[in-house]
This record gives C-alpha cells, structure tokens and sequence, in this order.
C-alpha cells in the first residue's frame, strides 16, 4: 500500500468522525459531555461499548498470541461473564442509588476526602497509561506503513493521532462518544469478518472447514491445568473476572457509559447483554489468529522472532496484512485497528477529562461557560499527557502489549478493588489520612513478588491474577487501619 492510499484512507475515516462531533457536540453541556444527558438508549451504550472495551491490542496482540498461548484466554473470557455479573448486580444499583457522575464519589461519602482524591487518581494513572498502550500500537503500524517512507518522526505521528481524538471530543464529550464509538464498532466488526474470510478464501477453507480447521488446530486448546503453566485454566478464569469488575465496574470509562442510560434497569440490560456479545467477538479474534498462522505456513512466510527465536506475535498480523495479503485485505486491516483503537482511545481520553474535572477541579461549582473552558483545557492537557507516556513506552516496552495493558492495570487497579471491596461488604471506617500510603505499598510488594515468583513459590508464576493479590493485600491494609462504624463506637 502506498502513504498515499493510507493517508486518504485515514483522512475519509476522520472526515466521517468529524462530521459525527459537528452533529452530536451542539448545544453541548457538562451534562452532555460527562453522562450523555442521562437519555441513551441502553443497546446503542452496549454496541459501543464494544469497540470500547477492545482496542488496538485486542486486534493484534489476541489473534497473535495463540502460536505460544493458545486459546487460553477463552478462560479468562469466561471470568468476563461473572465479573460483568456481579457489575450489573452490585456496583450499577449502588451508583445509580447515589446518582454519581463519578463512580469515585462513593468512596468520599464512604470513607472521606483522602479515600476519594486516592482512588480517582489510581483511576487517572491506570487509564492513561492503558489508553496510552492502546494508542501506542496503532500509531505503531502507521509510522510502519505511512510515515517512516516519507520521513516522519515518530514523535510527529503519535501527535497528530491523538491530535485527531481531540478534534472530535473535545466538545461532545460522551454525547459524541457514544455516536462515534458505534460507527467504530461496526467498522472493526466488519474488518475482522471480512479478514476471516479473505485469509479462509486464500487457503480454499469454506465455512465448515474454517471451524474445522480452527477446532482441531492445537492452537485452539483452552484448557490447561499445569501448576507451574502461566496458562492454566482456574488462574486465568478468576483473573478475567476480577479484571472485569476492576477495568469496568471500577472503571470510569466503561462505566460512564453506563451512567448515560435512562435507567438502572436499562443499565443491567446494556450489561449483561454486553457481556454475552463479548464472547463470541473473541472468539472471532482468536479464530482469526488460528488462521493467520495457518496461512503464514501454507505460504512458507518466514514469521518475525524475537532473540530467542519465539514468534513475536504483536508483529504477525500487521506483517501479513501490509506485505503479503492482498490490496483490499490491507485496506480492511488499516481501517480494522483504526477503528478499534479509536473507539477505546477516544472514549479513555474523555473519561480522564471528567474524572479529573469533577474529582480534582469539583467543576459542578462554576457556571457553564466556566466549566466549557475547564472541561476544553483539561481534555487538551490529557491529550498531551497521552503523548508523552506513549513515547516513554516506545522507549521502554518489549513484551506483548497484551500482556503489559493486564500487567499495568494488576498494579494500579489492585489498590481500586481494594477500596472499593472494603467499603461495599464491610461496615468499618477508616482512618481516612492513612488510606494513600495503604494504597502504595501493595503494587511495589506485587512487582517485587512476581519479579521472583518462580524461585520463591516453586517456579510458580503469576500471570493476570497478581491483580487479585494486589487487591487483597490493599484490602488487609485498609483493615488494620479500620475501625468500627460510629454507631458501634457509640450505641445508643
């Protein structure tokens, strides 16, 4: 593909999202930007919310991972469903009972201002280095296809990227989000259906002999029991369910969302429904890498390794589709990991704006021409922050992304479930000014554990499920600063 073909490519995408934002951001409020006005209809939040909940990552990195994982990340699929379970159940009834703006309001009148300001800026840290990593992989590919053949700095592609979002949220907000997040959606959907078939075409496999083809492949297998296998089954399931209740439930980007609905009956539905959706969109990205590896040896396609001679899954498909498939497959490709990182990269940057505004600049108090100008430089200052830690991971980073999203969001939401777990099922204060420091120290003793895992527990090692020790450690802490609730201490 020529930069010029990908560049009108880039350009028709964003005149479309343009032209969302021009139609969805009139009249814009704080009410409009932060909850949508409380008025969505809750399948319209459910389809967007897909493209939201996957990214870049998912596109490349799950599709890639199955030459050395396999299928197991079906396990933690599988925990998705619990975890969106107890989200629906639990934490949408007691945000919509307080009718929050955001979720980390709950943890002020729980606990108090030092309890609240710490878990809003777990929030901030966690997602935008998430976003951040997200962003990182599509401007990635670019600079590959488009911007290294004309001479452009890295740095250069990553600003315009994320220069594009800004473009169209900065006034909007969630209102545009969840317009341009559906469009988003359907064109990431429809690029991995049609990647499927044109791979399937090419290796003369019609549809029974894809799912043949793919079930009987060793690359499908899901379960694996071994104890010191990063891979085994019972790990992986309650790491995705904890992980869901963390990067959702306790998340403010997909929950704001969720917020936006005319109900908490409608929420529940958007919820669940969701969650049943999510499996079989997997289940795509997993077939489809089954494929790529399938195609890449019918060809003789020599795959990129890394020094110890392991595939580097993250690179498969973006090599394959913009050197080996055909002109149209590369097309779908650009357009599929747009879309996608896009419809999550967007939706992060405009969570981050109303976290910080209504945590840290309490923006309810100014009038709404006040708040117009908060809300615009607080979304310009995070677009800028989304820059800079994108050029420190390309700097750092050399593991799958994949892999470092979970591992970034174990050690900065483990704290969130934490907090949020000891003001939900128990009944104790806390001293409130101690919260900060019983919130720092579990993610620096986690690093340290899973840094020496396999010498220390039997060549144990972690992989998701270091969330959970984190979430439990910070947990035991709150409970030695903790005391019993007022009424207790003073019965009547």
């Amino acid at each position: 593909m020529s930069p010029t073909l990908v560049l009108s490519l880039i350009a028709g995408y964003f005149t479309i999202l343009i032209v969302i934002a021009l139609l969805t951001s009139r009249k814009a409020t704080s009410a409009s930007f932060f909850v949508a006005n409380r008025n969505v209809p809750w399948y319209m939040v459910a389809f967007a919310m897909i493209g939201t909940s996957l990214s870049g990552v998912s596109f490349i990195s799950v599709p890639g991972m199955v030459k050395a994982q396999a299928w197991s990340y079906m396990a933690v699929v599988m925990g998705y469903l619990v975890g969106y379970l107890v989200i629906g159940t639990v934490l949408l009834p007691l945000y919509y009972k307080l009718n929050l703006v955001s979720i980390y309001t709950y943890l002020e009148q729980r606990f108090g201002f030092w309890s609240y300001k710490t878990g809003a800026a777990l929030f901030l840290i966690s997602r935008a280095i998430g976003a951040a990593l997200r962003l990182y992989v599509v401007a990635g590919v670019l600079q590959v296809a488009v911007f290294d053949e004309l001479g452009v700095p890295f740095a250069v592609t990553v600003a315009v990227s994320i220069l594009l979002i800004y473009l169209y949220t900065f006034r909007g907000g969630l209102k545009t989000i969840l317009w341009t997040d559906t469009f988003q959606t359907l064109a990431m959907l429809t690029s991995v259906g049609i990647s499927v078939y044109l791979i399937s075409d090419e290796l003369n496999l019609g549809f029974k002999q894809v799912i043949t083809t793919v079930r009987e492949s060793e690359m499908s297998r899901i379960f694996f029991w071994e104890w010191t296998d990063s891979r085994k089954f019972w790990t992986q399931f309650i790491s995705g369910m904890f992980i869901t209740i963390v990067m959702t439930g306790l998340d403010q980007d997909l929950m704001q969302k969720n917020l936006s609905c005319r109900s908490l009956k409608d929420a529940q539905k958007n919820m669940f429904w969701f969650a049943l959706i999510l499996v079989p969109v997997n289940m795509l990205f997993l077939s489809l890498g089954v494929l790529l590896y399938q195609y890449a040896a019918a060809k003789g396609i020599a795959l990129p390794v890394n020094a110890a001679g392991k595939v580097i899954g993250d690179d498969v498909f973006p090599l394959l589709a913009t050197e080996h498939f055909s002109l149209f497959a590369g097309i779908v490709f650009i357009l599929g990991i747009i879309a996608v990182t896009y419809s999550s990269a967007d939706s992060a940057l405009t969570a981050l704006t109303t976290s910080f505004c209504v945590d840290f600049l309490t923006i309810s108090k100014y009038p709404e021409a006040r708040q117009s100008v908060l809300r615009q430089r607080t979304h310009l200052m995070f677009t800028v922050v989304l820059v800079i830690i994108i050029l420190i991971f390309r700097l750092l980073n050399d593991q799958s992304l994949i892999s470092a999203v979970f591992k970034a969001a174990g050690y900065t939401y483990g704290p969130l479930l934490g907090l949020f777990s000891f003001g939900i099922f128990t009944r104790r204060m806390l001293h409130d000014s101690y919260v900060p420091w019983m919130c720092a120290w579990p993610p620096v003793f986690c690093y340290v554990l899973n840094a020496n895992s396999k010498a220390w527990l039997g060549g144990y090692e972690f992989g998701f499920e270091i969330l959970l020790v984190n979430g439990l450690l910070t947990f035991l802490g709150l409970l030695a600063i903790s005391r019993p609730p007022a009424a207790e201490l003073n019965p009547a």
